[in-house]
């Protein structure tokens, strides 16, 4: 897995003091519900790319009491915000996880992670067989409006790292040429989080709310807003 020098070097977290930790509710809820759905209740949890860790500490509050979570991260600013949510059943280490050896839990998370990684096809060959299932989320960054007006995608590039840009089809052929068996994928409305990106964002969550329901895959590849929860086995 290739590292981008802006984890490593503050770039990062100048742009994203919070490491986006407002948004892990939303995103444990998301991954809890995707559990709940597949009948699976993992023992040990890992997640690559942890962040600020809090994704972690507020599964950790869905989830039985039992079950331990380790979070890797590469950047050691996000380590500092890991280790003020460290307790006895969560750890964090400042460790590539392909790099490890002789690893294995029941779920690995892996959250929107892939779009900053230069290389995620060896990532993926990588992290295969360390688990029993993976759950990705992949922001969809590929839509009609993003590529009328392409400042968006080198906003995305600038200001949080993505260097890939996906829809729902080219991601999902991606993860099965890959060998994964795609158990279950469901969108997530990032669009409803309270952020505020302008006028025409606000504009957007109009026809984003109404056709959503009758023709989700339509609503997304055109106006965007969404991303992919997958789990894979």
């Amino acid at each position: 897995m290739s590292v981008c020098k802006m984890y490593i070097d503050g770039e990062y977290l100048k742009n994203n003091p919070t490491w986006d930790a407002e948004d892990s509710p939303w995103k444990a809820w998301q991954i809890f519900r995707l559990l709940a759905k597949n009948r699976l209740e993992p023992q040990t949890v890992c997640e690559v790319g942890c962040g600020s860790g809090e994704i972690l500490r507020q599964l950790q509050m869905l989830m039985p009491s039992s079950v331990m979570y380790t979070g890797y991260e590469i950047s050691p600013q996000a380590i500092e915000l890991c280790t003020l949510r460290e307790n006895q059943n969560l750890r964090f280490k400042l460790k590539n996880f392909t790099e490890e050896v002789n690893v294995s839990c029941d779920l690995l998370l892996i959250i929107d992670v892939i779009e900053h990684l230069e290389d995620y096809f060896q990532f993926l060959r990588d992290i295969k067989g360390k688990s029993r299932h993976v759950i990705f989320h992949i922001p969809l960054e590929i839509f009609v409006l993003s590529i009328l007006y392409p400042h968006f995608l080198l906003g995305q590039k600038k200001k949080v790292g993505h260097l890939h840009f996906f829809s729902k089809d080219l991601i999902l052929q991606h993860i099965r040429d890959l060998g994964y068996d795609v158990v279950d994928c469901r969108y997530t409305a990032g669009y409803s989080l309270p952020r505020d990106y302008g006028v025409k964002d606000r504009l957007l969550r109009f026809p984003r709310k109404i056709l959503f329901p009758f023709a989700p895959d339509m609503t997304a590849r055109v106006f965007g807003g969404y991303g992919l929860l997958v789990l894979v086995k």
